[in-house]
């Protein structure tokens, strides 16, 4: 049931559709243990249309932007299942707002190249620059893929380091099972200038990075705020559902307004500037948070239990946060909102 978001168009409740279908016939389940099924899902997801849905091919003659909330349906509709793999769709969207034609760009749009997104002032780029050679590390990256491409967004430009050039060390996380999270070292240095991507609308990948993790975070808080609701009425106490207490109702509002919130933010992506997205992008990750340990709340001691989702939803919130580094995004937002030059160096 969909009561969190305002009311779809006809495309948007197709798109819906289509992604709770897919997510609830498949056997598959992404998970770290089976990478091979985690490439599966992301070109089924290719072969619908959904993977990089609103991110028109080079040439195609589609209109820039015209199902941005097409994509942020997608985008909520998979996080509610598998939000690592919403993650993944995201960054896949951002990248090939740098790419272009560039050599990875058709893998990406396939699903069968992953490619992580960063940004070059977070503190996960331990990347350093001496006499025109980039060398260091990242300390994470969640492309839900093997050998990923990573794309590191800088002001005007980006830095593509092909999986040839890096070394991988997987890593643990709370949630986002299927994420595939690891590090990545440039193996050796390799020269700037052969990685260097420019003129590109680097402000445009990244909003679209960030707008992407809010809708994914919109799908978690209104999972979970389903999940409370559907637990509380039918779990029955003192003779009656727990829904005929005005607290438990109260408490349910709360958690079905900060959901009902996130989506209206997340489906008007046209009109948002990067510091605006940023703010979209931390509210919405502090309300699935905060949604998911309500939810936890309404199930009393069973919500901390595997057998119901809602302890799985938390850290799925939580890594989310992590893995779209809200603390950069503010960072940065703070810095454009006053005017600040962002990306000259870290704080």
């Amino acid at each position: 049931m969909m009561r969190h978001p305002p009311e779809l168009t006809a495309d948007q409740a197709d798109v819906a559709s289509l992604v709770a279908s897919v997510v609830a016939d498949t056997d598959l389940r992404p998970s770290d243990e089976r990478p091979s099924d985690v490439l599966q899902i992301r070109c089924q997801l290719a072969e619908l249309g959904i993977w990089t849905l609103g991110v028109p091919a080079p040439g195609d003659g589609a209109e820039e932007g015209a199902e941005d909330d097409l994509a942020a349906i997608a985008f909520a509709c998979l996080g509610q299942g598998w939000p690592a793999l919403a993650w993944a769709a995201v960054q896949a969207h951002a990248a090939l707002e740098v790419l272009g034609t560039a050599e990875p760009a058709a893998g990406v749009r396939s699903g069968r190249t992953a490619v992580a997104v960063i940004d070059s002032s977070s503190p996960v780029a331990r990347l350093a620059v001496h006499d025109g050679w980039i060398s260091g590390s990242i300390d994470r990256i969640d492309p839900a893929g093997e050998s990923p491409y990573i794309i590191v967004l800088g002001n005007d430009s980006a830095q593509l380091l092909g999986p040839e050039l890096l070394r991988f060390e997987q890593l643990r996380r709370t949630g986002l099972d299927g994420a595939l999270t690891s590090s990545a070292v440039v193996v050796e240095p390799v020269r700037v200038s052969e990685v260097t991507i420019t003129g590109v609308d680097v402000e445009a990948a990244r909003t679209r990075l960030w707008l992407g993790a809010a809708a994914i975070a919109a799908g978690i808080a209104s999972a979970a705020a389903e999940a409370a609701l559907e637990y509380s009425a039918q779990r029955v106490q003192f003779g009656a559902p727990l829904t005929a207490l005005p607290s438990v109702r109260e408490a349910l509002f709360l958690s079905s307004a900060a959901a009902a919130t996130s989506w209206r933010q997340v489906l008007r992506p046209r009109d948002c500037s990067a510091w605006q997205a940023a703010a979209v992008l931390d509210a919405a990750c502090e309300r699935a948070i905060d949604t998911c340990a309500s939810a936890i709340q309404s199930h009393g001691g069973y919500g901390y239990l595997t057998e119901y989702r809602v302890e799985r939803m938390l850290r799925d919130a939580v890594s989310l946060r992590a893995a779209c580094d809200v603390a950069t995004a503010r960072r940065a937002a703070a810095a454009d909102l006053t005017g600040t030059p962002a990306y000259a160096g870290k704080d």
